[in-house]
């Protein structure tokens, strides 16, 4: 996925194109287009609502000189397309295009205020209001950002790690007990209990989700024995983290890879 968003002004309007929109997400550009056309298509079913403040169409010249359609996404048009993804995906592009609209209009603002003194308002009192106008802007973003940055930052630290976890490694981050975990996962229909031991359900069996090693112990009588120990890999954890995120828990980066 590509870590950074190329935000333009145009118009006094800032746009980011669908073409890095679908890169980043991982997503063919046509599809990506298709989709904003059905969310035109719903949006201008509503005289209240204009297109235009979500979507710009436009169109680019390929490297043979043919044209092809794509849009330019306002802020807006961002947020429709984040709210339609789930997981780690759509967690790193909400807070890459956060950053970087909160990044653009802190530039065009420092801009503005180095090349003209237009800038000045010369009524104190507007000038105040003014001023508490751009400060609760800033706190809004800078808070916006803060929300969504430890979420990143715990798919990040999945994405990069390549150990396996225990069930109970995992339930700490969300301050959860393994018990509780085991619970909701198997609510998910991503495992059930054969036993005394939990296995995936068939359609999650063979992806890659868990790790299973036999590792000896001693009984209550002191007689020796085997258990089969099942632990989470880094993907089986990406599938617990989506889970459990649109359940609406969430991570902490704290535990550490076994």
């Amino acid at each position: 996925m590509s870590a950074t968003l190329k935000v333009i002004e145009q118009n006094k309007e800032l746009y980011v194109d669908s073409r890095e929109v679908a890169e980043m997400i991982g997503k063919k550009h046509s599809h990506l287009t298709r989709d904003i056309q059905n969310y035109e298509t719903v949006i201008l079913q509503n005289p209240k609502l204009d297109s235009a403040d979500f979507f710009i169409e436009s169109s680019y010249k390929s490297n043979n000189n043919n044209s092809y359609k794509h849009y330019l996404l306002t802020k807006k048009g961002c947020d429709m397309v984040a709210n339609k993804m789930t997981g780690e995906r759509g967690i790193l592009f909400t807070a890459t295009y956060v950053d970087a609209f909160y990044q653009m209009q802190e530039q065009i603002k420092q801009t503005a205020i180095s090349m003209s003194d237009s800038y000045m308002i010369e009524d104190p009192v507007q000038r105040a209001k003014r001023w508490i106008e751009e400060q609760q802007e800033k706190l809004m973003l800078e808070q916006e950002i803060g929300e969504l940055k430890p979420k990143a930052d715990y798919v990040d630290e999945i994405l990069k790690s390549n150990g396996t976890m225990t069930v109970t490694q995992i339930a700490a981050d969300y301050g959860l007990s393994a018990t509780k975990l085991n619970k909701i996962l198997n609510e998910a229909r991503l495992q059930r209990k054969v036993g005394n031991q939990w296995i995936l359900y068939k359609e999650h069996m063979n992806k890659g989700l868990t790790k299973s090693n036999t590792i000896s112990i001693v009984r209550s009588d002191g007689r020796q024995d085997t258990k089969l120990q099942t632990k989470w890999t880094q993907k089986g954890r990406l599938k617990i983290h989506e889970i459990l995120t649109e359940k609406g828990y969430e991570a902490q980066l704290s535990s550490e890879i076994a």
